[in-house]
């Protein structure tokens, strides 16, 4: 495997492709980041501590005890000052997400950081400590607690561990796919039309590239009628739950009942009855354990207006953590696409019968691709310039933890895009149920704004540990940057992932200028009125993606790559050949220059006939690795002017390695 970078001229390719390498390992660049700097002397210095109070002075001797009170506070002085706002140690309990607007960043040429206190470890939390655990079965195990009544979860962390839903699973020889549901050939399943709580139950699938989530309506007899339209969204089109494009890789799961119940670490929550139940992890006391169940779906909303956007603001050295996306639990589902992009709603065009006409692809899919929603990130930011997260924890988070420059369906001030000047550096993001950053939108706005104030701009993703994301979404890329002109994603190290580690643009070549050939002639997504042949380009482009080492990755699904591009990306990487509409000339013009690698598989076409070249290439066959190519790795992942950018697990200094 290797970067390929898009030719626009061949002195200017050859010059990058010489700088930048393969895939798994890319030539060091140079970027030295400032280490977080300590609040100025100069800014006014509003404190907060989980011990605090209110209704004193917020000074450091007097500090306030919410995050909210320490905003107001803010408000009264960043028109004149710059600010810092210093966090004490302790964790700080939500019951609803911090906004912030124009009026919190900083005005007048000031800027506000939010900081950890010297030491200190503060954590932002949307969660519940639960406790008061008693015996409910003792032959399976199982404990029950009281929670508050109507809160419901898709999440459960135990000792900061992200526990299991209960679940069983059904073999795809087991089931047969209606337009209402699932029939069930084995007599042993019998006994699931007896259950209570049938309305809680889910069919969870996963494919070749998606995650897909239906839940269920009832039970009448071996049939699983499913909930719309959730049901008719995983149904139709590619990679869908009746039709995977492999089989064999596929899994087919039913979760979300006490009666599953069986293994050590799972849960299942009641929300009616106000009743958490659980069997704890294997070795645990369960007077002793530490059990968060979030409560919060959002944490954090950044920005709420083009007009005024929310402007130099910063948090260092705090950890975020606890949130629950409850979207699948809806009757939409997760009708997932790809990386957290998902259908809701019934579209027009939707076919008589999906199972026949549309099992894989069809035009009539082709008219709701510029309809689709995106997950709704526990951090999100939108309408916003010159926002910093450097030193910070992303941990324990339910879904993509950091969402940047979405369309308004994922923000929850109903605002979207118009980020720039974003740098997310020295982080760490762990043990998500989503992927890590989720940048840019997909809808048309996205890729062709009606306001250039919409444009995402100059994201810097820099230094970051990732490790151990996508654990309930695994369709979630660890980093996805979609529509965003001139994203920067440097020096990251990513691993433990199931899915891809970076992916950049989106599309898949349909709002390119002039149009795709393959959309036109074989998929006929142009026939619907819907999806516009554009002459200008995207706004993808001039994206940089080097010296990042990813290990681990694709442990669950096999589509894509570790580092993965779609659609035309001038000054980016680029090639999609797509065998099928092999003359067609899909991609052209791409080179990819003195790679090293120890696999013989390659991706794509690469032939004279659509001038995509592979020159100086290496191929290692007896694992020893030259010189030159220990050199690649050895300046790959996080730079040792970066420091330790650790937490729990994830413990991986510059220049270490967890292999």
């Amino acid at each position: 495997m290797s970067y390929i970078v898009e030719q626009e001229n061949m002195k200017k390719v050859r010059n990058i492709a010489r700088t930048i390498a393969g895939i798994a390992f890319c030539a060091a660049l140079p970027l030295t980041l400032a280490a977080a700097p300590k609040p100025a002397e100069s800014a006014v210095i509003i404190a907060v501590s989980p011990t605090g109070s209110d209704t004193a002075s917020g000074t450091r001797d007097s500090p306030f005890q919410t995050l909210e009170r320490a905003q107001r506070a803010v408000r009264e002085v960043n028109a004149d000052h710059n600010v810092s706002v210093v966090l004490a140690d302790g964790i700080y309990r939500l019951d609803r997400p911090l906004r912030f607007s124009a009026l919190d960043g900083g005005r007048n040429g000031h800027h506000v950081t939010w900081i950890a206190s010297e030491g200190a470890k503060p954590v932002i939390s949307g969660a519940l400590p639960v406790t008061g655990w008693k015996l409910f079965d003792k032959q399976r195990q199982i404990y029950v607690a009281d929670v508050p009544p109507g809160l419901d979860s898709r999440q459960l962390w135990i000792d900061d561990r992200l526990a299991s839903r209960a679940f069983i699973e059904i073999a795809h020889s087991d089931a047969e796919f209606t337009p209402e549901g699932i029939t069930l050939k084995d007599a042993r399943f019998d006994y699931l039309a007896k259950l209570p709580d049938q309305i809680r139950m889910e069919v969870d699938a996963t494919g070749f590239f998606t995650e897909r989530i239906s839940p269920v309506k009832k039970i009448s007899g071996r049939t699983l009628v499913m909930k719309q339209p959730a049901w008719n969204n995983n149904i139709w089109g590619y990679d869908t739950l009746n039709n995977p494009v492999n089989p064999k890789l596929s899994h087919l799961f039913l979760t979300n009942s006490l009666a599953f119940l069986s293994q050590p670490g799972q849960w299942y929550i009641d929300p009616t009855k106000g009743k958490l139940y659980l069997r704890p992890p294997p070795g645990s006391d369960i007077n002793e354990i530490h059990v968060e169940l979030p409560r919060l779906t959002v944490l954090m909303s950044i920005g709420n207006s083009l007009d005024e956007p929310v402007q130099e603001l910063a948090f260092r050295n705090i950890r975020f953590s606890h949130t629950t996306w409850l979207g699948p639990s809806t009757e939409d589902g997760y009708a997932s696409q790809q990386s957290g992009s998902f259908l809701t709603g019934r579209a027009i065009s939707y076919p008589a019968s999906p199972l026949v006409d549309c099992k894989f692809g069809c035009p009539a899919f082709e008219t709701v691709r510029n309809q689709w929603n995106q997950m709704p990130a526990s951090i999100q930011i939108a309408a916003a310039q010159r926002i910093t997260f450097e030193g910070d924890i992303f941990a324990h988070l339910g879904q993509y933890a950091l969402g940047i420059g979405n369309d308004p369906n994922a923000n929850l001030s109903g605002v979207g895009l118009g980020t720039s000047d974003v740098t997310i550096t020295r982080n760490v993001f762990t043990d998500l149920a989503g992927g890590a950053i989720l940048a840019g939108g997909v809808r048309r706005d996205a890729h062709h704004p009606r306001d250039t104030r919409q444009i995402n701009r100059q994201l810097i993703v820099s230094n970051n540990r990732i490790r151990s994301v996508s654990k309930a979404y695994r369709d979630n890329s660890a980093i996805l940057s979609t529509y965003v002109e001139g994203a920067t994603i440097l020096h990251n190290d990513i691993s433990d992932v199931p899915y891809d580690a970076i992916d950049i643009g989106y599309g898949w070549g349909m709002h390119d200028p002039g149009g795709n050939p393959n959309y036109r002639v074989r998929m006929h997504g142009y026939d619907a009125k819907e999806n516009l042949v554009y002459d200008t380009p995207t706004t993808h482009r001039d994206v940089i993606v080097a010296s990042n080492r990813v290990h681990g990755a694709k442990q669950f699904f096999h589509d894509g790559g570790a580092i993965y591009n779609l659609s035309a990306s001038p000054g980016t990487l680029n090639i999609n050949t797509v065998h099928s509409a092999y003359p067609l000339r899909i991609s052209l013009d791409n080179i990819a220059i003195d790679n090293w690698h120890d696999s013989s598989k390659i991706g794509g076409m690469w032939t004279n006939y659509q001038n995509n070249l592979i020159e100086d290439d290496h191929l290692v066959t007896d694992g020893k690795w030259p010189a030159e190519a220990q050199a690649i790795m050895h300046n790959a992942g996080i730079e040792p002017s970066a420091g330790a950018i650790e937490y729990g697990d994830a413990k991986l200094r510059a220049g270490e390695t967890d292999r």
